[in-house]
């Protein structure tokens, strides 16, 4: 079993930064791809973006150029810059283990919340 925790979430105004955080159990060596993913009241979940341990990243379009994805064998991490209202959603880490694992792992969220 996997644990993922997440920090980092909290309210900013927009134009405003911020850098969330997720750390998986220490039992586990490395993972294939983690990620971050949000869901706005209301809204299905999606993707925000992931990156593979090997450093292959993907985006969703509604935040290229303002976020950015890095991470390490356990960990995952989400410089946020330039912040819209629209951004304003809980965000949750993912995991999965391996390529085409039948099942990946998830965070219990960190709200961000963008407001004057």
């Amino acid at each position: 079993q996997v644990q993922l925790v997440e920090s980092g979430g909290g309210l900013v105004q927009p134009g405003g930064s911020l850098r969330l955080s997720c750390a998986a159990s220490a039992s586990i060596f490395s993972i294939y791809t983690m990620g971050w993913f949000r869901q706005a009241p209301g809204k299905q979940r999606e993707l925000v973006a992931s990156a593979t341990i090997d450093g292959t990243a993907t985006y969703a379009d509604s935040v290229k150029g303002r976020f950015t994805i890095s991470r390490g064998r356990r960990t995952v991490y989400l410089q946020m810059d330039s912040l819209k209202p629209e951004d304003t959603a809980v965000y949750y880490c993912n995991a999965i283990l391996q390529p085409g694992a039948p099942s990946d792992y998830w965070g219990q969220g960190t709200q961000v919340t963008v407001s004057s």
